[in-house]
């Protein structure tokens, strides 16, 4: 297991549970910033590239909460991450200093709805939002793009990104980030699609690269 450990919980949502797994560095006293991660409009906490993401930030010391919503109404989807950061807050088996609010493609628009509503009330706990793949506009739709709340956020956002995704045209994304008054980061996935499959390139090589990216941003976000 590395330098973490893997615990399954159970986290209360509409008279029912989500389920979710808690990854904790093996190190840890005092406070623990940490990740909370979910996935897109298909698959599960499992998918490889959040499994990957979550020891690697655990392993480096970072506690990352990956949790199970599946769906396509994004407004039950967001609900349940609010459950989940609910949760995070009032968790007593480790101190919270703060949390990152991330999701990968679907999960990251309901992370993205999430941090409007942070950004709105000034949560200080809130630190930031990475997106991965995030679905800026359906296949073929690029007139209308899902720029709604990630327009509205004005804390430190990451967009992890790949250069051929037909859900996140490249010269619509910088043009949306451009009206963004939060400090915006974008990094490219060269050749990468919307599942994050690069032609040329190792899924392993490209996993570890958006592991490294993202933890690189956190550790520029937190420092004081």
């Amino acid at each position: 297991m590395g330098d973490f450990t893997e615990e399954k919980i159970k986290i209360p949502f509409v008279k029912k549970f989500l389920d979710a797994v808690l990854s904790v560095p093996k190190e840890h006293s005092g406070v623990l910033d940490s990740v909370i991660l979910t996935h897109g409009a298909g698959g599960d906490m499992n998918l490889a590239h959040l499994v990957s993401l979550s020891g690697y930030l655990a392993s480096n010391g970072l506690l990352c909460l990956r949790f199970t919503c599946k769906g396509l109404n994004l407004v039950y989807r967001t609900r349940a991450y609010k459950a989940v950061v609910t949760y995070l807050k009032s968790c007593e088996d480790y101190q919270i200093g703060g949390f990152f609010l991330a999701g990968r493609s679907m999960g990251s628009r309901a992370a993205a709805c999430v941090m409007r509503t942070a950004c709105e009330e000034d949560d200080s706990l809130v630190h930031g939002l990475i997106c991965l793949s995030y679905p800026l506009h359906a296949p073929n739709a690029k007139g209308k793009l899902r720029d709604e709340d990630i327009l509205q956020i004005t804390k430190p956002t990451l967009f992890i990104s790949g250069t051929k995704d037909n859900m996140c045209d490249k010269a619509l994304l910088l043009k949306t980030i451009g009206k963004i008054k939060a400090p915006v980061k974008i990094h490219w996935i060269e050749n990468a699609n919307h599942g994050m499959s690069a032609k040329g390139t190792s899924q392993n090589d490209v996993m570890m690269e958006i592991n490294e990216q993202t933890f690189s941003w956190i550790k520029d976000t937190l420092k004081p």
